[in-house]
């Protein structure tokens, strides 16, 4: 009895230590203070003309400045354009299927699958294909028609113009400052990291979404973010942290959340808001996921709920957005494990390799080397 009291001491203290422990980061101030101009750039143009639900599809494709690497200004700036493309492509692939509610699911599963298999083969860095995803599945997620889909479009296209501007006058100033690093040479493909992976995920988002809508969850986009939030992590061990985080750190947002939305505030206060919030979580997610999960949940919940103002009771609200998280992190945990999983690569791997025809990345080189 005294011995398994004791493992479970141990257990209790060592997954303690796992889940606090705190990472150094060397990212400079200005980097943070940046993506939270980016952000909140459509905002402010909102507020002043007093059409802040545009403005909130804007601040969407400012999030493409999450994306700038610590290289030379010339790759900085190529890689800024390639993900504001690809922002606004995944964007207007959910506005459009959002008017043929039969395609969202697998619409937003090829999406994420897609988007998911580029990240890997180029190794775009954190935050990896999440944010691409979660422009899909809000847009699919969006009451719209389709004389709407050209305006929502250019808003975010806009929002994603206006991030790379200041992308480059941060990127000229950060340069004087700090050395760039050397663009690595990508490692060659395989098809499990490549393929089989992306597939598990791109199904895993679907199931997630599709979940919702059977569920008839108000916001089914929530569960698929935080579906794909989770199966990002490079382990099992990864995976399960990053459902923990998702889970506690997201019910303690939750309740900053309700005392963010008992505040008195008009547009004005919500722009700063916003910004004081992304400057924190870029701040913080670098050195700590969970922590940097409870300001990420009010600001989400801002930006994809907050259209008027005063804001209300946000008691509903909260109680949605947890049930959202849970039922999304189980789709992730599970998608997760299946992914890390020899048992589940050996079972579906080889059936998949041979309905591909082998046109797994080694499959297509060794292809072409014998067709020579």
């Amino acid at each position: 009895m005294d011995d398994w009291k004791d493992r479970l001491r141990s257990f209790v203290r060592a997954e303690w230590r796992a889940q606090t422990a705190i990472r150094a980061s060397d990212r400079p101030w200005q980097m943070p203070f940046a993506a939270s101009l980016a952000m909140g750039l459509p905002l402010l143009f909102g507020a002043w003309f007093n059409q802040m639900a545009p403005a909130l599809i804007g601040s969407l494709g400012g999030l493409v400045f999450l994306y700038l690497p610590r290289t030379a200004l010339q790759h900085r700036m190529v890689t800024l354009m390639a993900c504001g493309f690809g922002m606004v492509g995944c964007f207007a692939l959910g506005v459009l299927s959002h008017l043929l509610p039969a395609v969202i699911m697998p619409a937003l599963a090829l999406c994420a699958t897609l988007v998911t298999m580029v990240c890997r083969v180029y190794r775009l860095g954190p935050p990896g294909s999440l944010f691409f995803v979660m422009a899909a599945a809000i847009g699919a997620d969006a009451p719209g028609t389709l004389a709407q889909v050209p305006e929502r479009v250019g808003l975010l296209a806009l929002g994603a113009v206006g991030a790379g501007v200041i992308a480059l006058v941060y990127s000229v100033l950060i340069l004087r400052i700090r050395d760039p690093l050397p663009v690595a040479p990508l490692p060659p493909p395989t098809f499990d990291f490549v393929v089989f992976d992306s597939i598990i995920v791109g199904l895993s988002v679907g199931v997630s979404f599709l979940a919702a809508q059977l569920l008839d969850l108000h916001k089914a986009y929530w569960v698929a973010v935080s579906c794909l939030a989770v199966i990002q992590g490079v382990s099992r061990r990864s995976v399960w942290e990053r459902q923990i985080h998702r889970v506690v750190s997201t019910s303690l947002g939750l309740v900053l959340t309700w005392l963010v939305f008992a505040l008195p505030f008009d547009r004005w206060g919500f722009v700063p808001l916003v910004m004081v919030l992304a400057f924190v979580i870029e701040t913080l997610v670098v050195r700590h996921y969970g922590f940097a999960t409870v300001f990420i949940t009010p600001m989400a919940i801002l930006l994809g709920d907050a259209t008027s103002f005063p804001l209300g009771d946000a008691s509903a609200l909260i109680q949605a957005r947890f049930i959202d998280t849970v039922l999304g992190s189980l789709v992730g945990f599970l998608g997760g494990m299946a992914i890390h999983s020899q048992g589940v690569r050996q079972a579906v791997g080889a059936p998949l390799r041979r309905v591909l025809g082998g046109q797994g990345p080694e499959g297509v080189k060794r292809r072409r080397t014998v067709d020579r």
